[in-house]
């Protein structure tokens, strides 16, 4: 049986030591942006493409590692870029499915300005449906805190 969609939206903002054209390079570089994004120590990248431009696709596949509840388990996130703003802004929406079942739609929209000392302010605002099987609205929300921290990280890496 199917239950009803949970909806939510949450905004994170981050200030990161970066101009603004450099974090959204972050994000508009393939190579950039499967580093900080799609890998991570608990799962395996299967697949990640990305073609940055309105109406381009972002395409992602994992699969969890051992030791992860999910172990051996598929994660899927397809996604379109529904407008860019080259240093201003990105929106995009995208699903998601676990072992082949959606679980979620989303858009998610970053702001970037400039602030005093050559630094940016990154406002992200996540709108999403979950659906059975879904992670949830705090579970989601954790799981971009720690892309953006991923995303500090790698900003603060040498060039």
């Amino acid at each position: 049986m199917t239950g009803p969609a949970q909806f939510d939206t949450f905004t994170i903002e981050r200030a990161f030591p970066a101009a603004p054209e450099r974090v959204y390079a972050a994000f508009a570089d393939p190579r950039r942006k499967q580093r900080w994004f799609a890998e991570g120590e608990h799962h395996e990248v299967e697949q990640f493409t990305m073609q940055f431009e309105v109406g381009g696709r972002e395409e992602a596949r994992y699969r969890f590692k051992a030791g992860s509840p999910f172990a051996g388990v598929s994660l899927a996130s397809d996604g379109v870029f529904l407008d860019l703003v080259p240093d201003r802004r990105i929106v995009a929406a995208a699903t998601m499915a676990i072992g082949g079942q959606r679980i979620s739609a989303s858009v998610h929209t970053f702001e970037f300005t400039a602030t005093a000392g050559g630094t940016t302010r990154l406002l992200f605002t996540h709108q999403a449906a979950f659906f059975d099987g879904a992670d949830g609205p705090e579970l989601r929300r954790a799981g971009w805190q720690q892309l953006l921290d991923q995303l500090q990280a790698a900003l603060e890496e040498p060039e």
